[in-house]
């Protein structure tokens, strides 16, 4: 294999080449104009959290002075199962200033404060950033510059919390503001001048609250046609495209044989590019018939996980 070839693969995502469904674009634009979170669902692998990073990016292309400033990436909250609502806003560690007090005690040094040991978390980061010099002072040593921003915000595979997790944020999502308590209960508030775009993104592995879900604007991302797969792989490859259409065509067709073939977990659009660029890098057009499937099959662990799967989908190559 070509190792120099290879550097190509790990060109970081270009906002401008990601493909949104139009339905996803318009609950996006709905979601704005009513000041709503945005709920996103759909298979792992269908581009999910990237939305999140493409709507950032044009977003801060529409910035004008005087108006509403977008950070050009979101801040991003990744959602783990033993995430508490406080999380989403900031985190407080007090181990390590119990620890920094004792050694500080023993070497005569002043101790460091509490805010010392606070640390913004996304969604808390871009509430204060609307209005950073409101809560850019000493009681809060957050290092937030000078400007108003407006920000996109990732709360990434919710459905992974705990159930109470959703509701526990309902009034701190919808008012945007929340009590720093270790700090006595110090306020932090949107300014209105300034705006917070919420985006959550959910696998569908459990169900989410009534509550919360109604006061979401929700989008299902359906699994792409296949004039769609090609559209999107087009794109997504760019420069490093070496197919032509008919076998990029007969490519996203074997895939699709392997979506309907597999039993266990189906590859989504995320496993079709990275098989479709591993096989570019390794020169698949240049192949004879038979070594061409040969290439195919050596690369199905990209497209399947299981063995299961391997199994069920061995004929289709």
């Amino acid at each position: 294999m070509n190792f120099n070839a290879l550097e190509r693969l790990s060109a970081q995502f270009n906002p401008d080449d990601y493909v949104p469904d139009p339905g996803l674009v318009n609950a996006a634009e709905v979601a704005f104009a009513l000041h709503q979170p945005l709920l996103i669902m759909g298979e792992p692998g269908t581009g999910k959290t990237r939305f999140a990073y493409k709507l950032a990016h044009e977003l801060a292309k529409k910035n004008k002075p005087g108006g509403l400033l977008f950070a050009d990436k979101p801040e991003v909250f990744y959602t783990k199962t033993n995430s508490q609502a406080r999380d989403l806003f900031y985190t407080y560690d007090a181990l390590a200033q119990f620890q920094q007090a004792n050694i500080r005690r023993e070497s005569g040094d002043k101790t460091m404060e509490t805010a010392d040991f606070i640390e913004l978390q996304a969604l808390g980061k871009a509430i204060a950033m609307t209005d950073p010099m409101a809560v850019n002072q000493p009681k809060l040593r957050a290092k937030l510059g000078t400007t108003p921003q407006s920000t996109v915000v990732l709360i990434d595979e919710i459905d992974k919390a705990p159930r109470d997790f959703p509701n526990d944020i309902l009034n701190e999502i919808e008012n945007q503001q929340f009590l720093i308590r270790e700090l006595d209960n110090l306020p932090v508030t949107r300014s209105e001048q300034q705006h917070i775009f919420m985006i959550m993104t959910s696998n569908s592995e459990k169900n989410l609250p009534d509550a919360f879900l109604r006061r979401c604007v929700f989008y299902h991302i359906p699994f792409p046609e296949p004039d769609k797969l090609l559209e999107i792989a087009k794109t997504q490859l760019g420069k490093a495209n070496v197919f032509t259409d008919a076998f990029l065509e007969m490519l996203i067709d074997r895939f699709g044989a392997v979506r309907k073939k597999a039993v266990r977990k189906p590859p989504a659009t995320a496993e079709l590019l990275a098989w479709l660029r591993i096989l570019g890098v390794q020169n698949i057009t240049d192949l004879e018939t038979a070594d061409k499937q040969q290439r195919l099959r050596d690369n199905l662990s990209i497209l399947v996980k299981t063995k299961e799967d391997l199994d069920a989908v061995r004929g289709i190559f």
